[in-house]
């Protein structure tokens, strides 16, 4: 197991997007950077110590390559702000990347050489590399924020800017990109809130073994090991691969929770609570013209070959 330690902002909204991904033991939010043993949340919120908020990964590289992990970590903050993160101001808010290895640094170099020349920001990356220092995890209540609380973490995540920011900046589109992009069903069902007809869509009744991607995005959403016949005519899992966007559904009379992605905000269908118990008692029922599936054979050719060791 290697360790990454990455500062991004707020820690609370850096877990999540390394929590559910293949070869990740934990995530741990906390501090580091300074030079006080043992800050508390109250030291570092309010500065003096030289901390920053940051999360430590644990990882096994074999599964999730650290280029991976720096990927991710670029598509989850603003590199260009050296003042903080959105809402959040102020130096213990900064970001940066804390290398463990001669190797992680070289490599974490190459990642910012990369994002400098893809034109993606305008403005100067400020992102620094430095050498990890000690560092001391946060308090019970920070860890885990997104799952023990996760209206306030939603909330706290779009009132920061965070997400609109992201989604702008990465994933989202625009209209007429995507009418030319995708299929009259497949615009229908993800950007105008449409259903495709049951028992006659693509993966209803899909036996092979996979994973399903948002189809803007490419984002990993649901595999197969999810996956099961409900009846219903749909594409139907047990749980998504990590935490979907959901949204009250009171249309055509009816009280229902929708789903949507959380990296393209499209349209993917509804979660209801009538699934297989011992799986948890959850239906994820899916559009198929929402998904993109990557049969597992192909998974390294199509740049996810670490989701492959869920189906060794």
């Amino acid at each position: 197991m290697e360790k990454a330690i990455f500062a991004g902002g707020c820690f609370w909204c850096m877990v999540e997007p390394f929590d559910s991904l293949p070869g990740i033991e934990k995530v741990v939010s906390g501090y580091t950077g300074g030079t006080t043993k043992h800050p508390t949340y109250q030291d570092v919120k309010y500065g003096g110590h030289g901390h920053v908020e940051a999360v430590e990964i644990t990882f096994d590289s074999t599964v999730m390559p650290y280029e991976k992990l720096l990927d991710m970590f670029w598509r989850q903050i603003d590199p260009t702000d050296d003042g903080g993160q959105f809402a959040d101001r102020g130096k213990s808010y900064q970001t940066a990347i804390f290398y463990t290895t001669s190797e992680q640094k070289k490599k974490a170099q190459q990642s910012k050489k990369a994002l400098e020349k893809s034109n993606i920001f305008s403005k100067r990356i400020v992102t620094p590399i430095v050498k990890a220092k000690p560092f001391y995890p946060a308090e019970t209540e920070h860890q885990d924020f997104y799952k023990k609380n996760p209206y306030h973490y939603k909330q706290y995540k779009k009132g920061s800017g965070r997400s609109e920011f992201l989604n702008n900046t990465w994933v989202k589109p625009s209209k007429n990109q995507l009418r030319n992009k995708l299929t009259p069903m497949q615009f229908y069902v993800t950007q105008e809130n449409g259903t495709e007809p049951a028992f006659d869509n693509e993966y209803y009744n899909n036996d092979q073994e996979g994973i399903y991607v948002d189809l803007i995005s490419g984002e990993v959403l649901f595999t197969t090991n999810e996956q099961y016949d409900a009846g219903c005519g749909w594409p139907s899992f047990t749980k998504p691969v990590k935490r979907m966007d959901e949204k009250s559904d009171l249309s055509h009379g009816m009280r229902r929770v929708e789903i949507r992605s959380p990296s393209s905000d499209a349209h993917l269908g509804h979660v209801f609570d009538d699934g297989p118990k011992e799986s948890g008692g959850l239906r994820y029922c899916i559009n198929s013209a929402s998904l993109r599936f990557i049969p597992k054979d192909d998974l390294e050719d199509e740049g996810y070959g670490e989701y492959r060791r869920l189906f060794d």
